[in-house]
C-alpha cells in the first residue's frame, strides 16, 4: 500500500485531521496512486476528500484531472465530470484517449446536455472512425432514437424542451446545495 494510502488511513482510524498542507508532500502521481488505493479498499469517502486536496494543490496535473474526473463520475456528478473531463482533454489534445472521449460523451449525456455529446460523439468517431464504445455512446445519446422522432424539427424542439428542464434543474439544484 502506499504511504500516502497508509498514512490517511492512519489518520483516519486515530480520528486526527489530515490537511491539504500534509498532502503537499506528495506528487500528483502519488496522489492519483493512493487515490486507486483507497478506492480499491471501500474508504471512498478518504478517496474523494484527497482527490479534493490533489485538485486543490495541482489543478494542473493530468494524473489529478484524470483520477478526480475519474471520481465525479463515480459518485455521478456530472456537472463536475464533465468540467474536469473538458479540463483533462484540452491538456491531453490529439493524445486524448478514447476512454476519455467516452467518459465526456456519457458524463454530458448524463447531465443532460444531450445536443454536446452528440457533438462530441461525432468529434470522437471523426478521431477513432467505428470504434465500438464511441459508438455505443452515440447511440445512446442520438435523441431522436431514444424518442422515437425522426422528424428534425421535432428533434431539435425536444431538445430544446429537454435543455430549458436541465436548466430549471440546475438553478433550482444550485440554491439547495
Amino acid at each position: 500500500m502506499p504511504n500516502l494510502a497508509q498514512e490517511l488511513i492512519f489518520h483516519a482510524e486515530h480520528g486526527q485531521p489530515f490537511n491539504t498542507l500534509q498532502v503537499s508532500r506528495f506528487s500528483p502521481e502519488e496522489i492519483r496512486t493512493a487515490i486507486q488505493t483507497l478506492m480499491g479498499e471501500d474508504r471512498d469517502a478518504l478517496a474523494y476528500a484527497l482527490g479534493d486536496a490533489g485538485l486543490a494543490l495541482y489543478p494542473d496535473s493530468e494524473d489529478i484531472l484524470a483520477i478526480t474526473s475519474l471520481l465525479a463520475v463515480v459518485r455521478e456528478d456530472w456537472p463536475q465530470a464533465v468540467d474536469l473531463l473538458k479540463q483533462l482533454m484540452e491538456m491531453q489534445g490529439s493524445r486524448a484517449t478514447v476512454f476519455t472521449h467516452s467518459m465526456l460523451i456519457r458524463s454530458l449525456r448524463c447531465n443532460l446536455d444531450l445536443a454536446e455529446a452528440f457533438e462530441a460523439a461525432g468529434i470522437a468517431l471523426s478521431l477513432f472512425p467505428d470504434h465500438p464504445e464511441l459508438l455505443k455512446e452515440l447511440s445512446q445519446t442520438d435523441l431522436g432514437k431514444l424518442l422515437g422522432i425522426q422528424d428534425p424539427a421535432e428533434i431539435a424542439a425536444a431538445q430544446a424542451a429537454l435543455e430549458k428542464q436541465a436548466a430549471a434543474y440546475r438553478i433550482v439544484t444550485a440554491g439547495n446545495v
